[in-house]
C-alpha cells in the first residue's frame, strides 16, 4: 500500500524563524550534517522542514509522533536527495511495515514543498 505526505512552506517563515532565534532553532530541527548542508540557507532549511513535515504525514504521526531530528534529510554530490529515519521514526516505520520512503523537493523564490511517497504492508492509519 503507497503512503503519501506533501507539504508547502513559505520561505520567508522559515528566514523570519532563523532569523529570531538562530541557533537554537537550527539545533531544534536539524541534524548536524543538515545544518552543514544548508549553511544557513533559508531556501535550503525551508525544503528540509517541508520535507520532514511530509515525512511525519506518510508516517501518518504528524509533528507530536516523532521527534523532528529523527528524520534526516540527506544528499549525496551528484544524487537526490533522501530520507534517513532515527529513533522513533524507525519505530513507526517498522509498525507499519514501510520499506522504502522517495523524496522529491523543490522550491521557488517563495514556496519550498516536498512530496514523499513510501510503500508500506499495513498502511498509515494504524494506531501509533
Amino acid at each position: 500500500m503507497l503512503v503519501t505526505g506533501i507539504d508547502i512552506i513559505e520561505i520567508d517563515r522559515i528566514k523570519l524563524v532563523f532569523d529570531k532565534y538562530g541557533e537554537r532553532f537550527l539545533n531544534r530541527i536539524y541534524t548536524v550534517k543538515e545544518r552543514e548542508y544548508c549553511r544557513g540557507r533559508a531556501s535550503q532549511l525551508a525544503s528540509r522542514f517541508a520535507a520532514k513535515e511530509a515525512t511525519m504525514k506518510a508516517l501518518g504521526t504528524g509533528v507530536r509522533g516523532v521527534g523532528w531530528k529523527d528524520i534526516e534529510i540527506l544528499r549525496q554530490r551528484g544524487m537526490a536527495p533522501y530520507i534517513k529515519l532515527h529513533g522513533r521514526a524507525i519505530q513507526r516505520a517498522e509498525k507499519m511495515g514501510l520499506s522504502d520512503l522517495a523524496l522529491s523537493l523543490s522550491h521557488s523564490k517563495e514556496f519550498a514543498i516536498a512530496s514523499v511517497i513510501g510503500d508500506s504492508q499495513k498502511g498509515n492509519l494504524i494506531p501509533r
